[in-house]
């Protein structure tokens, strides 16, 4: 790297490449370093891309300690954060600029940084920064920098593919392994158990609480099940937090930080946290969900074991994990030793009572129609039913009822039907009423409802309607 020759660099992660590749960096920069406080004496000289925004934050910390006697500039730029700070800091003059690919390039658009000075590029944690979702991203901030350069690229994995693509920006690299590759550390002892994908949480509370761990790195597959898993764990009385990319910075932050500090026992995490973060000490990385991609296990496996110290890793195997686990030991070229926890054996059940299950949304609109539709096929036959009761009773008792009962039966069939829930209680009231006298309420209701009976019927004959209104309802002679 000394020499200026472009550098592919791999190593067991853990075994230091940031200091790798920073400390010769900044033995390279130092000599032309200026000591003024003008921007136009400080030009971007070297620019460290990175994937994620903690390995940001970490590498940056890393150049200003090993650089601290130096006069050297550096700033650190991702998402997440304010943009007007980053852009004075850019305006003040940097050396060494360490960089996410996305704020990097919202920079470029404001035309807030300057990348035509660029003498060295680093690609750190080379792989998932080459990989097909950063290739875009990579191929523009390419076309930003100088043609005469040095390219050096950092991982501790290098699939066949990524070392093709290379090829097409770097000029004859020279390879550095500094163990096989794709390899994890010895230092760190491999386990995976054995349990129903359903029964996942329940072990990992066990483990967590017999063992007594205090401090537990644990990988799930997507954002809303580490928030889920986080959430379940607190409900077992375990300090847990959450960690992924839908987070706010600073939530972020905070949660790695009462982590590294012991304060949160254990933390969820997606593989936004697998790429270089530097734990120190870390006793348990566990593998809730396998990754999809072979590499990415030895990414994560790798936050503990680091600069010597050993560590366990441990990995939930269900019934659905069984290919993803043969790629694993197909990769790192070693059988993971299989033990099944008494209790937990593959098909057997809960003794525990199971988590109360909220259900979908979808689910519940889904048992909302189902039981509309029931209730409604119910509410059809017995309507029915009483309609053709009503209709029976109409036909033969209502023969034998007085006027006034036959009429009241007959208004409430109609305002049934057009209130199904009303008509079910007048119903469930019905052998009362029919217990009243024939003159008393009934006739009452018919009145009210009834209009003046002189007005009623054919109004040529007035006097006759009114003497038969009279009559019925017993209203006397005006």
């Amino acid at each position: 790297m000394l020499s200026g020759r472009d550098l592919l660099g791999a190593a067991q992660t853990g075994t230091g490449k940031t200091a790798g590749f920073t400390l010769p960096l900044l033995q390279r920069l130092a000599t032309g370093s200026q000591a003024s406080t003008s921007s136009a004496r400080h030009p971007i000289r070297a620019l460290i891309l990175v994937p994620t925004r903690e390995l940001a934050a970490q590498v940056q910390d890393s150049v200003r300690a090993y650089g601290k006697h130096q006069r050297l500039r550096s700033t650190v730029i991702f998402g997440g954060v304010g943009f007007k700070p980053q852009a004075d800091e850019l305006r003040r003059g940097v050396d060494i600029v360490v960089a996410t690919p996305g704020r990097l390039l919202d920079h470029v658009e404001q035309r807030t940084i300057d990348l035509r000075k660029v003498e060295i590029l680093v690609l750190d944690e080379a792989d998932r920064m080459l990989d097909m979702g950063f290739i875009p991203a990579i191929r523009r901030v390419l076309a930003l920098l100088p043609v005469q350069r040095q390219n050096l690229l950092f991982s501790a994995t290098f699939p066949d593919e990524i070392r093709k693509l290379t090829n097409s920006f770097m000029k004859n690299p020279v390879t550095v392994e500094v163990a096989p590759r794709n390899k994890p550390v010895e230092l760190i002892s491999q386990i995976a158990h054995p349990v129903d994908s359903g029964r996942k949480r329940e072990l990992l509370s066990h483990l967590v609480k017999t063992n007594n761990w205090q401090q537990v790195l644990v990988f799930t597959r997507t954002k809303h099940g580490a928030n889920r898993l986080a959430q379940q764990l607190e409900r077992d009385g375990i300090n847990a937090d959450a960690i992924h990319g839908n987070k706010s910075q600073g939530a972020r932050t905070r949660a790695l930080k009462r982590f590294k500090s012991n304060e949160l026992q254990v933390l969820v995490a997606t593989d936004i946290a697998a790429r270089g973060i530097d734990i120190e000490e870390l006793p348990h990385v566990v593998n809730y969900d396998l990754p999809h991609v072979a590499e990415d296990y030895v990414h994560r496996i790798g936050r503990t074991g680091r600069a010597g110290a050993s560590g366990e890793a441990v990995a939930l195997v269900s019934g659905e994990d069984r290919s993803l686990f043969a790629a694993i030991e197909r990769l790192i070229n070693r059988r993971i030793e299989q033990r099944i926890v008494a209790g937990f054996e593959p098909g057997s059940r809960s003794s525990a009572p199971a988590p109360r299950h909220e259900p979908q949304r979808h689910q519940r609109q889904e048992h909302r129609r189902q039981g509309g539709g029931q209730q409604r096929q119910r509410d059809g036959h017995g309507n029915s039913g009483n309609r053709h009761g009503n209709r029976t009773g109409s036909n033969n008792g209502d023969r034998q009822q007085p006027r006034g009962q036959q009429q009241r039966r007959h208004g409430n069939q109609g305002a049934g039907q057009g209130q199904p829930h009303r008509q079910h209680g007048q119903h469930r009231q019905q052998p009362a009423r029919n217990h009243q006298p024939v003159n008393a309420r009934p006739q009452e209701r018919d009145e009210e409802r009834q209009p003046v009976p002189e007005l009623a019927g054919n109004q040529s004959f007035p006097g006759l309607l009114g003497d038969l209104g009279r009559k019925l309802f017993g209203r006397k002679p005006d």
